[in-house]
């Protein structure tokens, strides 16, 4: 009976996947490129995009010609002063590009350089998911990036809404942004909600607190200061798989069958590296088997231990060490001043703490109040319940971002 139950769930969860997958595969990757060079009041911008994605334009799919790809461009691209458009002082015009790629480049003339704004809304229109990968850099040198998106679509380079907000920013700002950065980022909080629901003692969750926060506390740093700079995509899918991996164990701890379940999660992870190989997905093959093989021993090491606290802690930090890239992908968003980029992450990354700490610790005084009125249901189908959600959402996102 216990087998069966087993079967049963990993059954239904195989199936959700499978669901999930479909509905994440019809989702369509989007992007280009644009440059922006910043002269005082003159900007100047080159607009890159892949001849798949120009085709959207036309209704046979074969990419449109210059003059169709132009006249598209120009209202969707813009510069703004004090709210008011910038006029186009050089016209439009095609220029050479790689192959496979169409290049646009005009220039933009404003009455001044403060409150200065740059925008594009191209094809965005066409495909909801569209993102343009915007590189700013000014004739003094400066430079930074930022992710143009439908919801998104400016970025004010210039007046007290700049981009250069962090160079006069406070130590206290700092802390603020990394306590905001726990209270609205939902994969996060679900993750360290996962860590609460998996740590029966105090004493566990200070284990997987500590392993979680050296962790991160690392890779920010790593990330922030230029030592690495991991593929923003692949950050944001294992993070997923990270919340995934925490409902799966405590099913696995439920049902008792360590290993049956670690054969589900591992072959899993197995099949989408061998469709990766088949030219499906984005993830490289390397990092869903190096996945697989992980996942697949850190639920049988765990499973099998009558003590799993310290082993958790040494698997919280390298989960940690996954979430701290994603801690640092804000930060990358925005020009950081490079003078102070001690304080700004001795800042964040205490703001870090104190939210996920008041998280964690509210979470353990709503459950114990719960308990000492009798009012909670049983632990087994709360953690079911919990662990339920944590691998249907974990789950999507993972193939989602995988695909």
């Amino acid at each position: 009976m216990r087998r069966a139950a087993v079967m049963r769930r990993i059954a239904q969860v195989a199936l959700a996947c499978l669901a999930l997958a479909g509905t994440a595969a019809a989702h369509t990757r989007s992007q280009s490129h644009s440059a922006w060079l910043i002269d005082g009041p003159s900007v100047h911008v080159g607009f890159t995009v892949p001849d798949l994605e120009a085709a959207r334009l036309t209704a046979d799919g074969h990419a449109p010609d210059d003059a169709r790809l132009i006249a598209y461009l120009v209202p969707k691209i813009g510069v703004e002063s004090h709210g008011q458009p910038c006029p186009v002082t050089t016209p439009p015009r095609a220029v050479a590009a790689s192959a496979g790629f169409r290049r646009i480049e005009l220039s933009f003339l404003c009455a001044d350089k403060r409150d200065m704004a740059l925008h594009s809304t191209a094809f965005v229109d066409l495909v909801s998911s569209h993102t343009n990968f915007a590189q700013i850099q000014t004739v003094q040198g400066d430079f930074f990036e930022q992710l143009l998106t439908r919801d998104a679509p400016s970025i004010v380079i210039s007046g007290p809404a700049s981009q250069h907000r962090l160079q006069d920013a406070g130590f206290l700002q700092f802390v603020a942004m990394g306590v905001m950065h726990i209270f609205t980022g939902v994969d996060h909080m679900s993750f360290l909600v996962g860590l609460v629901l998996i740590s029966r003692r105090l004493r566990d969750l200070v284990f997987v607190v500590t392993g979680f926060t050296i962790g991160h506390s690392l890779t920010l740093a790593l990330a922030v200061t230029g030592v690495i700079r991991p593929h923003a995509e692949y950050i944001d899918a294992l993070v997923a798989l990270t919340i995934a991996l925490i409902g799966v164990e405590n099913v696995a701890s439920a049902t008792r069958r360590p290993g049956l379940v670690a054969l589900w999660t591992g072959g899993a992870l197995l099949l989408m590296t061998g469709l990766r190989l088949a030219g499906f997905g984005l993830l490289p093959p390397f990092l869903l088997l190096g996945a697989g093989l992980f996942s697949t021993n850190y639920l049988l090491v765990s499973g099998h231990l009558r003590d799993a606290g310290r082993v958790r802690l040494v698997v919280t930090l390298v989960f940690g060490l996954i979430h701290g890239f994603g801690f640092a992908a804000d930060l990358l968003e925005s020009k950081l001043p490079a003078g102070r980029l001690a304080e700004l992450l001795l800042g964040f990354n205490l703001g870090v703490e104190i939210g996920q700490l008041t998280l964690v610790i509210a979470l353990t005084a709503v459950t114990a109040f719960l308990v000492r009125r009798s009012w909670a249901l049983p632990r087994p189908i709360v953690g079911d319940v919990a662990a339920a959600g944590l691998i249907g959402l974990g789950t999507f996102w993972f193939v989602a971002r995988s695909f």
